[in-house]
């Protein structure tokens, strides 16, 4: 009996242990989704209910997102994100996987001095340069009113973007590379073929970080096509919603949610490669 009683106690600190991480995990969660359950509830809420104290709708007013797509320019909004984002992943992706495979792979001189700008200019908040920047685009190639200055320069690399590449590509064993190239490859079907395919979790994590910052971008359109509402964006866009519907906090709350689907969605389809690609790219340094 001395020696079996040990047993109940240890299965009791095993319950206690269960119930306190799960308590934690639960109100951990209830920390992060209540705020969103807070914009839902709101955004079914009729315009005199809606931020009266009222926790719960008296009547689902599924119209507010209606209403939402009928205001003027949010459908423009939308089309602008999406060119926005699309094309600014596409290009900060193709432009970024080269120069981090020459980073991790090639032996040149300079490379370390390379790399340190690249990192440097990471360091570099784009407050410093938005003016003179501002004024190449508005007053020299007349761009201004358009998204095309927030676009164009993603086709030349991106400092953050290279350096995550740049870390997953030196977790590639250079065996598979040196195999390609006995075999006949060159460096461009190299890095296509052998280097791409490997790197594909952090292309995608890559990839997911530009898409969120292109979506989620405010300072960027609001200095360069602020003066033309066709080229706002969802986020720019929400603002001056938000301005025009002061009062109808029922709106406000619908339009929020609907700005932040496309996000979630992609999060939540691609967050098993966003996770690998993360980590991997710490593995070496």
């Amino acid at each position: 009996a001395a020696g079996r009683s040990p047993a109940p106690a240890a299965r009791r600190r095993a319950a206690l242990h269960w119930i306190a991480v799960h308590t934690v995990a639960i109100a951990a969660a209830l920390f992060f989704v209540l705020p969103f359950v807070f914009v839902f509830l709101t955004s079914v809420m009729s315009d005199d209910q809606a931020l009266s104290g009222d926790l719960w709708p008296t009547e689902w007013n599924w119209s507010n997102y209606a209403d939402v797509f009928n205001t003027p320019g949010f459908l423009d909004w939308w089309r602008n994100s999406l060119l926005y984002a699309g094309l600014g992943t596409l290009f900060t992706v193709c432009s970024s996987i080269p120069v981090a495979y020459a980073l991790a792979k090639f032996r040149f001189r300079g490379r370390r001095t390379a790399m340190i700008m690249v990192i440097s200019t990471m360091m570099l908040p784009p407050q410093v340069i938005v003016i003179p920047m501002y004024l190449v685009w508005a007053q020299q190639l007349h761009l201004s009113g358009s998204l095309w200055p927030l676009i164009i320069p993603m086709a030349f690399g991106d400092a953050y973007s290279i350096f995550l590449l740049r870390q997953f590509l030196l977790t590639i064993p250079r065996e598979y590379l040196e195999s390609a190239k006995v075999d006949g490859s060159g460096e461009l079907g190299t890095l296509l073929r052998i280097v791409v395919p490997m790197a594909k979790p952090g292309i995608a994590a890559v990839a997911l970080f530009q898409f969120f910052y292109c979506w989620n971008d405010y300072f960027g359109p609001q200095i360069y096509a602020a003066q033309n509402p066709g080229a706002w964006t969802l986020s720019y866009g929400l603002e001056s919603f938000k301005s025009a519907h002061s009062v109808n906090w029922n709106l406000t709350m619908a339009a929020t949610l609907l700005v932040m689907a496309p996000v979630i969605i992609v999060f939540f389809f691609a967050q098993k490669a966003f996770v690998e690609g993360v980590t991997l790219t710490g593995v070496k340094g």
